[in-house]
């Protein structure tokens, strides 16, 4: 893909303790994506959160509601979340999924699966403590092939979620096997605070590319989760790669209190200042054999 994809995380579990522009209602959610396809970017994941509390929602009609006006609103790559971290049953994670891709006009093109099983454990390096002591997001191999097998037969195509060497090293047996097909989108986790994950410097990236399957026809994006992705623009645009952010993972206060569309302004400027430009929706599409209604 000669563009380079520009996904928005726009707003994952976020509060606006740091950032009060984190979108979650229906409405909020879809002009922060219109304002985001108008600076740049060509895919848009969300998480369905309660409008007065911004706590996560997992009922269908809320996920769908905000679909159907995202769709109105602009002509992204939609991906909504599959409630990562907060419903423990794979059938409960999909079941809000499963019910708006029976409808055309509320289907997504794309929804995460996360390739292994992890603790889910922010590390407070100021405080010299955890934030999380017990949570376990727990991912077998046998719920990773029911989510994959559930979320094609509802016509959605599955973005492999890796965490580590080992979600990359999945990744290749889950295509091997025919439960993920090619072309997948990939994306690459890094974290400042999530001591899971490979942290959020280029050597960690490095280390993450490294392991990508020989010969997969695929496209990545690196995510970096409680850390400003700027410094990893050039290396994964280098290496090849495209790029996830988002208020959802950084609240950006070096730059006060940005938008998600400014965020993704600030990355088209620095790609233009490398001689590249962001993709388009329809590059996505087209380089991802994904599905639209």
């Amino acid at each position: 893909m000669d563009g380079v994809c520009i996904e928005v995380r726009i707003n994952e579990y976020a509060m606006r303790t740091a950032n009060p522009h984190v979108p979650w209602s229906p409405e909020e959610i879809a002009a922060d994506a219109a304002a985001c396809a108008e600076a740049g970017a060509a895919i848009v994941h969300f998480h369905a959160r309660d409008p007065r509390t911004g706590a996560p929602a997992t009922d269908a009609d809320s996920y769908a509601e905000s679909v159907r006006r995202i769709r109105a609103a602009c002509d992204v790559v939609v991906m909504p979340t599959l409630g990562a971290g907060t419903l423990a049953d794979p059938e409960d994670r999909v079941a809000a999924l499963v019910r708006i891709a029976a409808d055309p006009a509320t289907r997504p093109e794309l929804a995460p699966i996360d390739l292994g099983s992890f603790n889910l454990d922010p590390w407070d390096g100021p405080a010299g403590r955890f934030r999380v002591e017990d949570l376990v997001y727990l991912n077998p191999v046998r719920t990773l092939l029911f989510l994959a097998e559930t979320i094609r037969g509802a016509g959605v195509a599955p973005c492999a979620v890796l965490w580590s060497v080992g979600s990359a090293r999945m990744l290749g047996a889950l295509v091997a096997m025919g439960a993920l097909a090619e072309p997948v989108y990939a994306q690459l986790t890094l974290s400042a605070s999530l001591l899971s994950t490979h942290p959020a410097t280029a050597a960690g990236l490095r280390a993450l590319v490294e392991f990508l399957p020989a010969g997969l026809r695929h496209e990545w994006a690196v995510l970096a989760v409680g850390a400003n992705l700027f410094p990893l623009i050039g290396p994964a645009v280098g290496a090849g790669g495209h790029l996830a952010i988002g208020l959802g993972d950084h609240p950006y206060p070096e730059l006060g209190t940005p938008t998600n569309a400014e965020l993704v302004a600030e990355v088209v400027r620095q790609l233009r200042s490398m001689g590249r430009r962001p993709a388009t929706a329809a590059e996505v599409r087209d380089r991802l054999a994904l599905r639209l209604g």
